[in-house]
């Protein structure tokens, strides 16, 4: 063994987190640390499972649970016989000080921490690829959602601390960095002057010439202010991929749910978007069968995969999040809500096929990760090599056909 064993359920947040959380811990051995999600039931029934799992594979280590599900419900972890400890979201920054108390639950009240702690992430994908982490929480309170309660307020991360570890990645041999958090385009009002994204995207690539890519996670399209939009246009280092937090198309559901945007909203973006970058990746998430939504209501969301070119679907089925108003609304069967997400879930991947398969003869610049033989491209199309590649270049591949999900490349020539 070579250190801590990390489960990790969830977002890109998460991600970065736990290999933040595998540096502080360094050579234990002897430890599973378990880092959860919450934004589903699925979600916290996954984690349960994993622990389980994890248990009956090495009995003799110690679980540690953290995450969202921990976060929200402690007394449900700690109350497991397989888990060790509970550790809450706002003690990751000091994981192995928490780890090494003697309390089975170290959790605080997370609504009450009010800065967020830049945290040094190393890199992913053979480490030519990495998460940075620039705000944590959200202060918004979709009727759905239970993040705010496991994330607390929302806090952004000084930018010249954001620089700093983008540098230092750059020098590391990092390509690509992705910017992440729980409500990226909130950044900055909680900062003196109140910077934005879009000056925050600025400056990194002003401060840091030698990053040849960087990548933005989940955005709130309402936030996407002009500078942001101009950079999303036309900044070549800034990827043409941009994930959405559209969640329906229905204005009526939208309204239900509390969200800060119409349906018409969400197109005319992705059009603007479009018109100005044609070969922008649109990716997004909806949900499927939120209380009220009847079949008309559906449709509308369904339709918005095409109205909206969305090629990165995430589709999650509803599910009531104790504490949340959408949990007391008037629920939907749960057969009804399957067959609704198995049908959005279609529609996303057929887009998605159509979409990989009108690059079939494209030349697209792709980061090698894997092994030499895979990789993404600008728009985050998967890309499979017939050829080794060295692992960290960035290649020109030309793309001969599709197979599996993944565009296939030959004859590739350095970029």
């Amino acid at each position: 063994m070579s250190g801590a064993s990390i489960i990790t359920l969830g977002c890109r947040l998460n991600i970065a987190e736990s290999e933040a959380i595998r540096q502080q811990l360094g050579d234990a051995d002897d430890l599973i640390v378990v880092n959860s999600c919450a934004v589903t039931g699925e979600a916290v029934r996954q984690t349960r499972q994993a622990i389980r799992r994890a248990h009956r594979d090495r009995p003799e280590a110690r679980i540690v649970v953290t995450g969202c599900a921990a976060q929200t419900d402690p007394a449900m972890f700690a109350a497991m016989p397989e888990v060790s400890r509970v550790v809450g979201n706002a003690e990751k920054a000091l994981f192995a000080e928490a780890v090494r108390d003697e309390a089975p639950v170290r959790v605080a009240d997370i609504m009450t921490v009010a800065r967020q702690a830049p945290q040094m992430v190393s890199a992913f994908a053979e480490r030519v690829r990495a998460f940075v982490v620039v705000q944590n929480g959200c202060d918004h309170r979709c009727t759905f959602c239970i993040i705010p309660y496991g994330r607390g307020p929302s806090r952004s991360v000084p930018a010249g601390s954001i620089v700093e570890q983008v540098a230092l990645l750059v020098a590391q041999g990092v390509q690509e960095v992705i910017l992440t958090g729980v409500d990226v385009t909130s950044y900055g009002p909680d900062l003196p002057g109140s910077p934005t994204l879009g000056a925050l995207v600025e400056r990194i690539l002003r401060h840091v010439p030698a990053l040849p890519r960087l990548r933005l996670s989940s955005l709130d399209g309402v936030e996407i202010d002009e500078r942001l939009f101009e950079l999303i246009a036309s900044e070549p280092r800034l990827m043409p991929h941009v994930h959405l937090s559209l969640q329906a198309g229905d204005d009526m559901i939208l309204k239900r749910m509390k969200r800060r945007h119409s349906r018409a909203q969400a197109i005319d973006l992705a059009d603007r978007l479009r018109a100005r970058r044609p070969d922008i990746a649109i990716g997004a998430d909806i949900i499927a069968g939120f209380p009220t939504e009847d079949e008309a209501m559906f449709e509308r969301s369904l339709s918005l995969v095409r109205d909206c070119g969305i090629v990165h679907g995430h589709v999650f089925p509803y599910s009531p999040r104790e504490g949340t108003p959408a949990a007391r609304m008037p629920q939907l069967d749960k057969p009804v809500i399957r067959d609704r997400a198995a049908r959005l879930r279609d529609a996303c991947a057929q887009a998605r096929t159509d979409w990989l398969r009108s690059l079939v003869g494209s030349r697209q610049r792709v980061l090698v990760e894997t092994s030499g033989l895979a990789g993404h491209g600008e728009s985050f199309a998967p890309v499979r090599f017939t050829a080794p590649q060295p692992v960290g270049e960035i290649v020109e591949a030309c793309i001969t056909g599709l197979e599996d999900g993944a565009l296939i490349a030959h004859g590739q020539a350095h970029g």
